[in-house]
């Protein structure tokens, strides 16, 4: 099972995600009750069925999915993940950038897949509040040693407006 940091915390996760196996289309599968991270694809597919079938609506962003195909239904959605597949590949970031920044995204923005202890502090900058753990990674060691690497960061991001020498005027 996942380990979930939500707000500075170790929280526990009532969202799951949906997975297409390859029997599967975005058309058909089923859609199953409670709180579902739903891929892009099955949102683009069934959106009116899903949003009006629940309360609360999560999506889940590939690396290679535009966050202007779901700019006019950020108010619709309560969470939506970004998969990060490999430590390497870093668009994510930008993602959650965009959201936050331009599109003004106020709801959870979650991290899921590859995600490491060490790049906490630089995702909670670009507007991450919250961060799933794969199983075999160690939640509460990453919420003590995760955050904190530097004292302060120089430029300006999604949690801090002003750059250091801004601040320090």
């Amino acid at each position: 099972m996942a380990q979930l940091i939500k707000n500075g915390a170790v929280a526990v996760d009532s969202w799951k995600t949906l997975e297409i196996n390859e029997a599967d289309t975005a058309e058909s599968i089923a859609l199953p009750a409670g709180d579902i991270i739903f891929p892009l694809a099955v949102w683009q597919a069934r959106k009116a069925e899903i949003i009006a079938a629940r309360q609360r609506i999560g999506l889940l962003l590939q690396p290679e999915d535009r966050v202007e195909d779901i700019a006019d239904d950020l108010a619709s959605v309560a969470v939506i993940a970004i998969n990060f597949p490999k430590f390497v590949d870093g668009r994510g970031y930008s993602t959650a950038a965009l959201l936050r920044q331009r599109y003004g995204y106020a709801g959870e923005l979650r991290a899921v897949g590859n995600v490491l202890h060490d790049q906490l502090f630089f995702m909670k900058r670009v507007g991450f509040d919250s961060y799933a753990f794969t199983d075999g990674k160690n939640a509460a060691y990453a919420l003590e040693a995760g955050f904190r690497p530097f004292s302060d960061a120089y430029q300006a991001a999604t949690d801090e407006s002003q750059p250091h020498f801004r601040r320090r005027a």
